[in-house]
């Protein structure tokens, strides 16, 4: 988490290592390590979703004319997410339906991860400055910074309220993490 340029470079660094941490569950075979990077998955996911909908979404809509349209879609994609990663919350990682809800997450995921890469983000590089590319990659960065680790599916992005909401539920979520050793 936290690299360096553009919002472009940033959020396709997170989705290679999303797709890592994919590999390592599908790869590892210890269930506590599998529950491990699935925790860490479920980490990165939230934060990079956060922070997209903080301010690569209303970016969108400000410089494409199509652009409520596409960010309400985007932000439909990450509420099914967000649901499936709750749903993996409860679940024993030796289990049937760890395997069965992981590969059902992923494939959800690389068809984001895909249009994002190959529409969204050519389009967003056409539509603004390389400053303004980058001031949204330090933005992006931040907000990963404060955000949630852990899927709140009622959250409701799209309220001006979010920000301040996402800054307490991270804070939270983080002293959980610490206190449990999650994300370790």
């Amino acid at each position: 988490m936290g690299h360096a340029g553009d919002v472009i470079a940033e959020l396709t660094v997170d989705h290679h290592e999303v797709d890592v941490l994919f590999d390592r569950i599908e790869h590892t075979t210890p269930a506590g390590e599998r529950q491990k990077a699935a925790e860490q998955l479920t980490i990165e996911l939230i934060r990079h979703s956060v922070a997209e909908e903080e301010h690569l979404y209303p970016a969108i809509r400000e410089h494409f004319p199509d652009g409520d349209l596409i960010a309400d879609k985007e932000l439909a994609d990450h509420a099914r997410v967000e649901k499936l990663l709750k749903d993996l919350e409860g679940l024993d990682a030796a289990g049937p339906e760890f395997d069965q809800l992981i590969a059902v997450l992923r494939a959800e995921v690389t068809a984001h991860v895909y249009d994002e890469e190959q529409n969204l983000f050519p389009r967003l590089r056409h539509a603004c400055t390389q400053e303004a590319l980058d001031a949204l990659g330090d933005r992006v960065r931040r907000a990963k910074r404060f955000a949630p680790t852990r899927p709140h599916p009622g959250a409701l992005p799209s309220q001006p309220h979010h920000r301040l909401l996402s800054t307490g539920t991270g804070l939270v979520d983080r002293a959980r993490d610490f206190l449990s050793g999650r994300g370790r």
